[in-house]
């Protein structure tokens, strides 16, 4: 389906799904213009985008086209789309509404008073032209979840039509695209996100954020609080700042830590700069130096969980795991899922519950297209099922060097280091409460995660949150769970350092062994392993902050990495280097970047530069491979 504004009629005929909303982008055709009197083509002169104003400004032979994105969201509906037969201009070329171009028409004769203000240069036409906007402003494209071998390339404008036409060629044929897709991927959208309301607010609030500045972190503000946890009322009583993730609310810091600044003073490495610090806090910083201290709580509400079982389930999560998943009962494996030429189709956590039973724990954001992944791996004779457990079951993270004390207190199960070993999970018991344990850390702390029917989350909450009182345990948000406790430890996120354009021996997470099972992507595993990787994951810390006002300035994520005389760095296969990650490591003192460099470049010690809004800072090799910064031998979680 590549029908544009039509495609979510024309997927429903087949009973499939695309979220789109037809939306008005307006423009202008003025000319003759005499500067352009001796073009030759239809396009000589570069495009103009004027930033401040949501416009730009194009030649077209010997006119001037005059688009905007600043005008009012003008919203339809795929059935308000008219046919062939009745449309006054084309189906697509609404009649032009003059008054919501009248601000535009003051702003492009500011910009060019010349070719604008001249009294010869007349209006050619003008339109309010339709285009495809979707919840996430991505385009939509892959196999449907909903009806197999039908797929979508859907809401791909025209400057992207080639190169997408060609992805997903590669993708329906070979299996998979020279280029990561997994954020245009139909199969991101939960079934909240499919529901008319979600997808006129978020296209409404999303049509002026297409030509505008858009912060890395920025939040949406339409249609929130559509999946709250049960301890939501319970961390907005605690100050929580809400972001959200697949719809669910997730804090990602609490302002009832704020006291924290006080007792770590320039330890939390607070930003001056106005850009730096939006949608971000100090407390964040705060919160992970007294979780290493102690303990921190954790909701972990948003993961998409899913079980497979039946006879089959061992040979579905075999087929699709890299590492072995023949295990014994009660153990739980942290696994990349691999696409057919080797690289990052996810990477998630399975525990063995059962023969013939594995719950699978993946991160919300992608864990439809997981479960689609999966989903399609189900043999043919219906001898393994998955069951989607999301909004069944909850997640606490109790984490820090006191968490083991705080769960003691509230369960007579063995929680000892030899009575519950890393990577291992098993029901415990907590006052009235049965609750899955697993002894994993995604922060590099003792700890373990905890699931529990939802109805039960809140009592378990409580219990947990009594109990850590007296040592002096905090609520801590996403923050530290996703950036600040990650980047100390060096561990890859999927969609940051983890893609399809990327593979294992290049993100350090090779074993020693290989199993002797096949899975998907083996065969282009097996390569990798055997010869000299092209680039290396490393993490890079900034040796100077300073920038030319003398302000120090915080990286986002995104920037290009260069060499020392400020070229651009590019291995063999043209992949260029830039920041996967970036954040805080406080208890380093450092702010930390993750790339990938060449091979022959990633060397402890070696120095580059990081490109910044336009200026270049200092930076070092710090870590090469899977080497963490903090607690390189893991004695903290393996305590």
């Amino acid at each position: 389906i590549a029908t544009g504004c039509w495609s979510p009629r024309l997927a429903a005929m087949a009973g499939a799904f695309i979220p789109l909303t037809p939306a008005v982008h307006q423009m202008k055709d003025i000319g003759p213009v005499p500067f352009f009197a001796d073009s030759k083509g239809d396009i000589e002169w570069p495009i103009i985008r004027d930033m401040d104003t949501n416009m730009y400004e194009r030649q077209h032979g010997t006119g001037l086209e005059v688009g905007s994105y600043a005008h009012r969201p003008i919203l339809y509906t795929p059935e308000d789309i008219p046919s062939n037969a009745v449309a006054a201009l084309s189906p697509t070329e609404f009649p032009f509404t003059q008054v919501d171009f009248d601000l535009q028409d003051e702003h492009s004769l500011e910009l060019m008073p010349s070719i604008i203000g001249d009294e010869n240069v007349r209006e050619k036409y003008a339109i309010n032209g339709i285009l495809s906007l979707t919840p996430d402003g991505m385009p939509i494209l892959g196999e449907t979840p909903e009806v197999k071998g039908l797929w979508s390339v859907a809401a791909v404008w025209v400057k992207e039509g080639p190169g997408t036409g060609k992805s997903v060629a590669e993708w329906m044929v070979l299996g998979e695209s020279e280029i990561d897709l997994h954020s245009s991927d139909i199969a991101r959208f939960h079934e909240h996100q499919k529901a008319t309301f979600h997808i006129k607010a978020r296209t409404h609030e999303g049509f002026n954020k297409t030509y505008g500045i858009v912060h890395p972190n920025e939040q949406w503000s339409s249609n929130r609080n559509v999946r709250l946890s049960p301890f939501y009322d319970r961390e907005k009583a605690l100050g929580a700042q809400f972001y959200e993730t697949a719809g669910w609310e997730r804090p990602f810091w609490y302002s009832c830590n704020e006291h924290l600044l006080a007792k770590f003073g320039e330890k939390v490495m607070p930003r001056t700069s106005e850009w730096e610090a939006r949608w971000w806090s100090p407390i964040i910083n705060a919160e992970h130096l007294q979780m290493r201290e102690s303990a921190g709580i954790v909701d972990l509400s948003a993961f998409a969980i899913f079980d497979v079982t039946g006879p089959s389930a061992l040979a579905v999560v075999q087929k699709l795991a890299v590492r072995q998943m023949d295990v014994a009962v009660g153990r739980v494996v942290y696994t990349p899922i691999l696409g057919i030429n080797g690289g990052f189709k996810s990477d998630l956590t399975i525990m063995r519950l059962a023969q013939n039973h594995f719950r699978v724990v993946t991160g919300g954001a992608h864990g439809m297209a997981d479960k689609k992944w999966f989903s399609d791996q189900l043999p043919a004779d219906g001898s393994a099922h998955i069951v989607d457990l999301t909004s069944a079951y909850t997640t606490i993270g109790v984490w820090g060097p006191r968490a083991r004390d705080i769960l003691a207190s509230i369960t007579k199960d063995d929680l000892s280091a030899e009575g519950f070993t890393f990577s291992t999970c098993k029901m415990i018991e907590c006052g009235p409460l049965r609750v899955l344990a697993s002894r994993i850390s995604y922060v590099g702390e003792l700890g373990c995660e905890l699931y529990i029917p939802i109805e039960q989350g809140a009592k378990l909450w409580d219990l947990i949150w009594e109990a850590g009182k007296k040592h002096e345990m905090i609520p801590v948000g996403i923050g530290v769970y996703g950036t600040t406790g990650r980047l100390e430890k060096s561990y890859r996120a999927y969609g940051n350092e983890l893609e399809t354009e990327y593979n294992v021996v290049e993100a350090g997470m090779q074993t020693a062994k290989i199993k002797d099972q096949e899975f998907i992507g083996k065969e282009a595993h097996l390569r990798h392993r055997a010869e000299k990787p092209v680039t290396t994951l490393c993490s890079l810390t900034v040796d100077d902050h300073t920038s030319s006002t003398g302000e120090k300035r915080y990286m986002l994520g995104k920037e290009p990495i260069l060499t020392l005389d400020g070229g651009p760095i590019v291995d063999s296969h043209g992949r260029r280097s830039y920041v996967t990650s970036a954040g805080s490591a406080p208890s380093l003192g450092k702010h930390v970047l993750m790339t990938y460099l060449p091979t022959d470049l990633a060397v402890m010690g070696a120095k580059f530069l990081v490109e910044y809004l336009g200026e270049k800072y200092p930076v070092t090799v710090a870590g090469v491979g899977s080497a963490p910064l903090f607690d390189p031998t893991n004695e903290r979680i393996l305590s």
